[in-house]
């Protein structure tokens, strides 16, 4: 697929501008659409002292983008019984300290101090499998589960270790077998093949580059943000986050796991978080994906769910790049210059026998409703409702009764009451009535 001139030189012109008014030795950067790479370049030195230009096929550190790698397994795990959101961290690790759950681990509000206990980040010398569960006995609980959100790499850390655990080996193996085999992502891993990029420090005064130290990490707390990564591999990885795969993870796990739990800015809400996945509100579109930053390298991903559109930045600098507004930019670009087309109306069947004496016009004491057969589902919309919050779809739950399995009013019942002559008479939703005329709440349909 190749992006028309004009987009592929705006998306060129920001990757460039980024690079050269940030000082960046190197981006990669991919836009990608219905699981193909609309778009891909490299920029700048992958190793300076090499003379070794970037391409996009060039591995990079993605830090914190592991953890989408990590959630999803925890979600697996959940999806096969093995464990639920709810429970107590130390329910599958005994050495945690009561309180946090699961699911408050997954979107940082587990209360638990941001680093495992120790220096790591002056050493560069990540704790053993070994030592971060000994370091729990040090390790603070700066808030109560749920008070704030607070990112935290030990939650992630520990994560990792349940995962290691219920899969009775290491965590590396576990994510292999269950993630990166699965979904093809042959270079994402812990050690990639060459090439790989070169990580720097640039000095904040002058143009000097200094090499990062490398550190390696093995056991649960490289799931905190340890792999390697390319533009393709999380291309591939972003659409997945977008639509799911049988056999990994559905698209309705998926769904719960792009969800809002907590705002980070609950002030203006521009980011946000669910279950392992950072959500960036863009005026009226929600984009979700993740950051990462390890020494020498500077990471973003991030796709726009309904439009399976996104994009992917790489860096080779550890500070100075904001390479999340970048892949922001870069989305948003081509959600602009390709608008999709209204999907083609076709004619139907209609609704079933049993549906259509339900469908049309109901009435909630002065608001109105229209129950309405589309495209295989039963629909509910409230009139002049909110943008993006009238609509609910609901899925058949036995007879007469409805489940709303998307939109508003999530997981509430609708029930079908009848006439003596079994026509519909009334709906209840939620337990509100709704009547074919608009009447108080005080009075019946025929009052």
């Amino acid at each position: 697929m190749s992006p028309p001139e004009r987009l592929a030189e705006r998306l060129g012109g920001l990757v460039a501008t980024a690079q050269a008014e940030q000082r960046i030795p190197s981006v990669s950067a991919a836009a990608f659409r219905d699981g193909e790479v609309l778009w891909q370049e490299a920029l700048g030195s992958a190793d300076v002292g090499r003379g070794e230009e970037a391409t996009p096929g060039h591995a990079y550190r993605i830090g914190s983008i592991t953890k989408t790698f990590t959630a999803v397994c925890i979600l697996q795990l959940r999806d096969a019984g093995v464990l639920d959101l709810d429970d107590p961290l130390r329910a599958h690790v005994p050495e945690v300290p009561p309180g946090p759950t699961v699911r408050d681990a997954l979107s940082h509000l587990s209360g638990l101090q941001r680093e495992p206990p120790g220096d790591i980040w002056e050493t560069l010398e990540p704790p053993t499998r070994e030592g971060l569960l000994a370091g729990l006995e040090d390790a603070e609980r700066v808030l109560r589960p749920g008070e704030s959100w607070h990112y935290s790499n030990l939650a992630f850390g520990l994560l990792g270790e349940i995962v290691a655990r219920r899969n009775e080996g290491e965590y590396e193996d576990a994510l292999r077998a269950r993630v990166l085999a699965p979904l093809g992502l042959a270079r994402t891993g812990f050690d990639p093949p060459p090439p790989r990029a070169t990580g720097y420090y640039v000095d904040p005064y002058s143009d000097r580059v200094t090499v990062e130290a490398d550190p390696r990490a093995e056991g649960p707390i490289a799931a905190m943000g340890w792999l390697w990564s390319t533009v393709d591999d999380l291309a591939r990885w972003a659409d997945f986050l977008a639509t799911g795969r049988d056999g990994v993870l559905a698209a309705a796990t998926l769904d719960e796991m792009a969800r809002a739990r907590t705002m980070v800015d609950q002030a203006k809400w521009s980011l946000g978080w669910g279950h392992g996945l950072e959500l960036y509100r863009r005026g009226e579109r929600v984009f979700v994906g993740h950051g990462g930053a390890m020494p020498g390298f500077l990471a973003a991903v991030c796709v726009h769910r309904p439009e399976r559109t996104g994009a992917v930045v790489l860096c080779n600098t550890g500070a100075g790049a904001r390479p999340e507004a970048l892949a922001l930019d870069l989305a948003e670009a081509v959600l602009e210059e390709l608008p999709r087309a209204p999907a083609l109306w076709r004619p139907d069947g209609g609704a079933p026998e049993e549906v259509a004496p339900l469908l049309g016009h109901w009435w909630s004491e002065g608001s109105e409703l229209v129950l309405s057969w589309s495209g295989g589902r039963l629909r509910l919309e409230l009139v002049d409702g909110p943008p993006g919050r009238s609509v609910s779809w609901l899925e058949p739950e036995g007879d007469d009764r409805w489940r709303i399995v998307e939109g508003r009013e999530l997981g509430e019942l609708l029930r079908v009451a009848r006439d003596g002559g079994g026509a519909p008479e009334k709906l209840y939703v939620a337990t509100y009535p709704l009547t074919r005329a608009p009447v108080a709440f005080a009075r019946d349909a025929s009052g």
